[in-house]
């Protein structure tokens, strides 16, 4: 019988597009009745109780202190997992935890597999850390050496591992919720409701506010629009980060309304203003796969991306969104001003998109995945583990 351990570095309460992918996961499995447990760090929220999730002190991981690390207590996770006696160990972080889960499946000769959801070597620019580059691959490929599967969000992902060596590489797709995010918005509705001043067009943002997202390229592109379509629009900026001191339109030298920081929106209030926008602006060349932006095109809202990473494997540029050079703020801004001043183009993207958009079903992903899991945990001939 599967029974399954994981190890993250975050989970649901948080906000991310890793931690509520997992949550997700979780669920399904306990769902189709296969037992779970999960190692994570405690977190700033409040976190629902259960005995399916362990939790433990945490540090803040040093390239941003919002995201933490666990301290993994060791006592604790082997009296877990003794009890548990996992099928099937995954790690969903290379670091603390997913360094303890590895070195568990290895002793004990369990099935290891990973997941890989961020490219931290994209973010190494961001802090000026490039000369970490070689340390960190070298690590990485290490930490990974041992595993039966490494799934990836995208084919570019896939890709650029590959090129790096890794083994055993498989696509592991991100669903969608078509009941929640569609084009169902009452715009009149969020503009009451969220008490804020009407205009003509809605550019909406929503995700970690933090360098390697491009929020400056967001806020310079969103200035050098055309000042007939800008003094008409509203940049919406829903999440938090380092970065929320950017916002201040006024340090811009924009003028105060037309930049509205919402903060951390979830749930239906985010369904809300994806409906409710006309463009979805997403400067991020550091995406593995790029949820927000399959909540955008689910919603029937054209879609503006970096073409990078996995939002290139979500847009094809022309037919349901629009892709420009990352880093590049003009670009985004001209491709903003094309597609407001063409109605026509800007639906037929968002109608494009929207079609895409259904393609991704959670059902189908984790069925698959379910079925690999099961491979992976099946008995065979293990190598001996290099731990």
């Amino acid at each position: 019988m599967l029974r399954v351990a994981l190890f993250t570095d975050t989970f649901a309460p948080d906000v991310n597009g890793a931690a509520l992918t997992l949550a997700r996961w979780t669920d399904y499995l306990r769902e189709h009745e296969v037992p779970c447990i999960v190692f994570a760090p405690e977190g700033d929220r409040a976190q629902p109780v259960g005995s399916e999730v362990e939790r433990f002190r945490s540090i803040p991981f040093f390239l941003y202190k919002e995201c933490q690390l666990a301290i993994p207590n060791a006592k604790q996770i082997n009296n877990r997992l003794r009890a548990f006696s996992p099928t099937l160990i995954h790690v969903a972080t290379p670091f603390n935890l997913g360094l303890f889960g590895a070195s568990y499946a290895a002793k004990h000769h369990i099935p290891l597999v990973a997941s890989y959801h961020t490219h931290f070597d994209k973010y190494l620019d961001y802090y000026r850390l490039r000369w970490l580059e070689p340390a960190l691959w070298k690590y990485m490929l290490w930490f990974h050496r041992n595993c039966e599967r490494i799934y990836v969000p995208s084919r570019s992902t896939l890709a650029e591992l590959k090129n790096k060596d890794f083994n055993n590489l498989e696509i592991w797709g991100r669903g969608i919720d078509s009941t929640l995010f569609s084009p169902t918005g009452q715009r009149e509705q969020v503009w009451a409701k969220w008490n804020i001043r009407p205009r003509k067009y809605i550019i909406l943002y929503v995700g970690r506010l933090a360098p390697e997202k491009g929020i400056e390229i967001l806020m310079e592109s969103f200035k050098r629009l055309p000042e007939r379509l800008r003094s008409q629009s509203v940049l919406v900026v829903a999440g938090d980060g380092p970065l929320s001191r950017v916002m201040d339109p006024v340090a811009h030298g924009l003028p105060a309304d037309t930049v509205e920081w919402l903060g951390f929106v979830t749930g239906i209030d985010l369904a809300e203003w994806y409906a409710a926008a006309d463009l979805f602006l997403f400067p991020s060349a550091t995406e593995t796969f790029g949820n927000v932006v399959l909540e955008a095109m689910a919603s029937g809202t054209a879609v503006i991306g970096a073409g990078e990473g996995g939002v290139k494997d979500l847009i094809c540029h022309g037919h349901n969104g629009w892709l420009c050079p990352a880093n590049d703020a003009q670009a985004f801004a001209e491709a903003a001003t094309q597609l407001l001043d063409n109605s026509v183009l800007r639906g037929q993207l968002a109608s494009a998109g929207r079609e895409s958009s259904r393609s991704h079903s959670w059902d189908s992903i984790f069925s698959r995945l379910l079925a690999s899991y099961q491979d992976a945990a099946s008995p065979k001939m293990l190598p001996a583990a290099r731990m």
